[in-house]
């Protein structure tokens, strides 16, 4: 058909559309059913209107469609002449702004933005309009300007939108509030909300990131949180905040009346561990291996020689890490890196093709029998901070097992050196009594994370029973408290009844004249029984009593019961799905959704 002349009736010239299309000959006659695009030789089918020859124009060939302009038509039509340039520029027509193509491409562009944290003017770096030109030569990339008017700002308020929504169903919203430092010195603080939505799926949204350039006082941070909670219509979700142990973020807290406050297991962690490190003989250790990590930092001469100690000696080439103090388990990094590079780093500091420093000091054979000690007690601290900044999964509930596992494990042995003692003795002092004052709230949220719901991390049995006695307990004050607006409804409803019949009462007695008379004598003796209708009398017997309905207390021991019968979940299980699959478990689920949704770390 690519070769087949087309013909045009004469009373098919009114219209300009016919400049493109044709009929094709079909044993000798013309063949009217349908009519043949001359650009891309496509049969439409036609009924002696232009309407879908107009359509297929304007969809397949961009702007050429049936009301173009004379000048754009014979253009269309002088194209028709070489079929194969009239193709290529129809790939390579650029897309119009409005069209669903290049807004498609322009949102993502936004998204992107967003997500990846990239600056505006990513749109006018070559590299990037090179990549874009490539997958879509036909794309005109805007300015950045309609990306910091338009783009980005629609993006904000469609996803704030979403997110709103979504707040606006969840049982329970937590909050975690983090101070930061940009690298150009200004202040910022982060609000973020953690909930468990309707599918079990626990979702975290930053609220805000906004400068903070006021002091950063507890009053202050305080105001800020009942900003947030004030604008996003969480207060009444009955939140609970997670923040450092800054003395700030404690009375911001107290403030912005949010209960319970969390305190973030990492930060607290880290507080221990530095007081552990803090022993005199860990420090002078930690100073002198932070010596020598600089000084292969500072020495490109010395970082080359350790490269080719490594590949003599068959190590991985890594480099040594500099621990920072405001950076997690920074110091047990660097002493395991050096500990795993210990050998090409001794022959390196020996090799004549290096210059030490005066101010590198050697390692004695009791900081080498130091060094293992340090990084086998701190490796669990390591483990757990890993473990708590889950982001997908629930990590309060590992709180109380995690407290019991270290507890174990900072216990003083006699074998251990006495800087070891001493370090163990120090953690000890400083994060036994930090949860204390929340040790309920740990003890429910482990109870209801199946993997942990045996509680075997209690060695008492009469504790474990205690928990769950408290649990039932905390589930009849849930329901209370769900079902106190229902009753507050019910009471305006019967105080809305009383009022009425006080006001029929006053208007006369008449009303309850009528009444009294419309009852008969016998309804009003008390030993005539009532008489059975012929319902009653037929089928009476067939009835059988409805047992009472239990009360939420009986429901909710009946609960425990089931859960405490089920097998725990393995460690590697999801939480949350689990949960979801136990529909004979509301009240229980109820709960766990309300505990399992705060973070343990703000971060």
């Amino acid at each position: 058909m690519a070769d087949e002349e087309l013909y045009v009736p004469k009373a098919c010239n009114k219209s300009k559309v016919w400049q493109n299309f044709g009929f094709a000959k079909k044993d000798g006659k013309l063949d009217r059913t349908h009519a043949i695009c001359k650009i891309c030789r496509a049969a439409i089918k036609y009924t002696g209107s232009t309407t879908n020859l107009g359509t297929h124009l304007k969809r397949r060939h961009g702007e050429m469609s049936a009301s173009s302009s004379d000048s754009s038509m014979a253009t269309v039509a002088a194209s028709t002449s070489t079929p194969a340039q009239s193709i290529s520029n129809f790939f390579h027509a650029p897309l119009a702004s409005n069209s669903a193509r290049s807004k498609a491409i322009t949102e993502a562009i936004a998204f992107f933005i967003c997500k990846d944290i990239q600056p505006y003017s990513v749109v006018e770096n070559e590299g990037f309009q090179y990549l874009l030109n490539i997958l879509e030569p036909r794309y005109h990339i805007p300015n950045r300007k309609l990306f910091t008017d338009k783009e980005i700002p629609h993006l904000y308020e469609k996803v704030r939108h979403e997110i709103a929504k979504s707040l606006s169903n969840a049982k329970r919203v937590a909050i975690t509030v983090d101070g930061w430092t940009s690298r150009a010195t200004d202040a910022y603080v982060t609000v973020m909300a953690h909930y468990i939505n309707e599918e079990w799926v626990l979702q975290n949204h930053v609220l805000q990131t906004r400068p903070f350039n006021e002091a950063h006082t507890g009053n202050n941070l305080g105001l800020l949180l009942k900003d947030v909670c004030c604008t996003w219509n969480i207060a009444d979700k009955n939140p609970a905040l997670v923040t450092d142990n800054a003395k700030n973020m404690l009375l911001a807290g107290v403030r912005a009346e949010i209960n319970p406050h969390v305190r973030c297991i990492a930060h607290t962690l880290n507080l221990a561990s530095q007081k552990s490190l803090k022993v005199d003989r860990v420090s002078e250790l930690l100073v002198k291996v932070r010596k020598i990590t600089t000084f292969f930092h500072r020495s490109p001469q010395a970082t080359e020689v350790l490269r080719e100690m490594q590949v003599q000696l068959h190590m991985p080439n890594h480099k040594l890490i500099h621990d920072v103090p405001t950076r997690w388990n920074s110091s047990l990094d660097m002493l395991e890196r050096f500990w795993e590079q210990q050998p090409a780093v001794l022959n390196t500091l020996l090799s004549r093709k290096i210059k030490r420093g005066e101010g590198l000091a050697s390692l004695t054979e009791e900081d080498m029998t130091l060094i293992p000690e340090v990084i086998k007690l701190m490796s669990p601290l390591k483990v757990a901070t890993t473990l708590l900044s889950e982001e997908k999964h629930p990590t309060i509930s590992m709180i109380s097992p995690i407290q019991a596992k270290l507890q174990k494990h900072f216990q003083p042995d006699e074998s251990d050196l006495l800087e070891i003692s001493v370090m163990k003795e120090r953690f000890r002092q400083d994060f036994d009594g930090r949860y204390t004052y929340l040790q309920d709230l740990l003890y429910y949220a482990a109870v209801l994370d199946p993997r942990f719901k045996d509680l075997a991390f209690l060695e008492d049995d009469g504790t474990k029973d205690m928990v769950f006695t408290k649990l039932t307990a905390e589930v009849v004050m849930m329901e209370e408290e769900a079902s106190d607006s229902g009753t507050l409804n019910e009471g305006q409803a019967s105080d809305s009844g009383t009022l009425n019949e006080g006001q029929a009462g006053d208007s006369g007695t008449l009303t309850e004249g009528q009444a009294e008379v419309d009852r008969s004598p016998e309804e009003e003796r008390d030993d005539v029984p009532p008489k059975k209708t012929a319902l009653n009398q037929m089928f009476g017997d067939f009835l059988t009593a409805r047992a009472p309905m239990k009360t939420t207390r009986e429901r909710a021991r009946a609960e425990i019961i089931k859960y405490r019968e089920r097998d725990s979940l393995a460690l590697s299980g999801d939480v949350l799905q689990w949960w979801k699959k136990q529909v004979d478990l509301p009240l229980l689920s109820a709960l766990a959704k309300s505990y399992l949704c705060i973070p343990a770390t703000s971060v």
